[in-house]
């Protein structure tokens, strides 16, 4: 490597065989991206005793059973790139909607129903990501309570490249879902209202038929879907893999991740089984928590966020190192959204966020 440089106590692989008594950090640029380094610490990067000032992680127990988000959205996180948004569903949208700021994504973490849009229908199920281009009309009809987290985008949303892994690495092309053409369902209405988001605003357009009334269409712009069970994880027993190498979207400025059930890395080659310490130079790093057990964190459960800005220290909480060798296998599933610039909070966030999260690393007492 270009510039490579050593000194004192280190190990030969990144995360195996860390020394004794020594705890590794990865201080890296471009999220994960970018050069590297790995540095070897006397003490744990997380073991603050106080912080004063905003740098510090944050978290929200479960967005889903929250008043604000009860047949709606209600932002959390934003900036300039991204906007994370949590809604939960009894009932279909009030409206058609057609966003003209933003692509959507929706992930839904719990639920069913059926997504109709201009380019036709599809159901969709927990653990769904729908992909909906701007200005693609659409309206969710909802069969089971749906706890959606909706991921809005400046730009268009691109798969990873795949490189010598080849086209059908993380998952087969033929686990992606599209639309057949077909009218919507509703009908005999006196009327039809389309929500329309421009400029962060809402216009109702009112029309005497539904509009979602295309017959056919052809082209390279459509919705999509794919699950997150269908997601296949590149993994290594004798490394552990970094969080871009579980890039599921890409779009300006931020990635979308998703980590799902794998096999954990061999105890015999001395690898390290948890995310490494590492602090986000370049990204901001928010986790929604879909679904198992997520041992590397004490008292997350699914419907969890947490968000850890860029220049913080973060990782594994201290009981994490203690149980990891006795694990084989994480099942856990999460969706991971890194930001190349700063979030800012929503007051939404803040009135639900749990503020002691960051004393969650304090050592716990036998």
């Amino acid at each position: 490597m270009e510039n490579f440089r050593a000194s004192g106590t280190y190990t030969k692989q990144a995360h195996v065989r860390i020394p004794e008594g020594l705890y590794e950090e990865e201080h890296a640029r471009k999220g994960f991206f970018g050069r590297v380094s790995q540095l070897y610490h006397e003490n744990p990067l997380t073991g603050w005793t106080d912080i004063d000032g905003e740098l510090r992680p944050y978290q929200i127990p479960d967005v889903g059973k929250t008043p604000e988000v009860q047949n709606g959205y209600a932002a959390l996180l934003y900036n300039n790139d991204v906007v994370l948004s949590m809604g939960h569903f009894v009932k279909p949208y009030d409206n058609y909607f057609r966003n003209a700021d933003y692509d959507e994504i929706l992930f839904i973490h719990k639920g069913c129903g059926k997504v109709e849009t201009t380019y036709g229908h599809f159901a969709y199920e927990t653990g769904d990501y729908v992909v909906m281009p701007r200005g693609t009309t659409y309206k969710v009809f909802v069969k089971e309570p749906s706890e959606i987290l909706k991921i809005e985008s400046a730009s268009e949303f691109e798969e990873p490249t795949r490189g010598i892994l080849g086209p059908n690495a993380l998952y087969d092309q033929s686990a992606k879902v599209y639309p057949e053409a077909e009218v919507g369902s509703e009908s005999g209405l006196s009327e039809y209202k389309v929500e329309v988001k421009r400029a962060g605003q809402i216009s109702t357009i009112t029309y005497p038929f539904n509009p979602l009334d295309v017959r056919g269409w052809k082209g390279s712009l459509y919705p999509w879907k794919i699950s997150i069970y269908d997601y296949c994880p590149i993994n290594s027993h004798k490394y552990h893999i970094p969080p871009s190498g579980h890039s599921m979207f890409v779009a300006q400025n931020f990635v979308i991740c998703s980590f799902v059930a794998r096999p954990l890395e061999f105890t015999s080659e001395q690898v390290l089984k948890v995310p490494f310490y590492h602090s986000n130079i370049d990204y901001e790093e928010v986790l929604f928590y879909h679904k198992g057990n997520f041992f590397s964190r004490d008292n997350i459960g699914p419907g969890a966020f947490t968000f850890h800005p860029q220049g913080i220290h973060h990782g594994p909480h201290t009981n994490a190192f203690k149980t990891a060798n006795d694990k084989e296998f994480t099942d856990e599933y999460a969706v991971m959204v890194d930001t190349r610039y700063p979030l800012h909070r929503t007051e939404f966030f803040k009135k639900y966020e749990n503020k002691d999260y960051w004393k969650s690393w304090f050592p716990k007492e036998d």
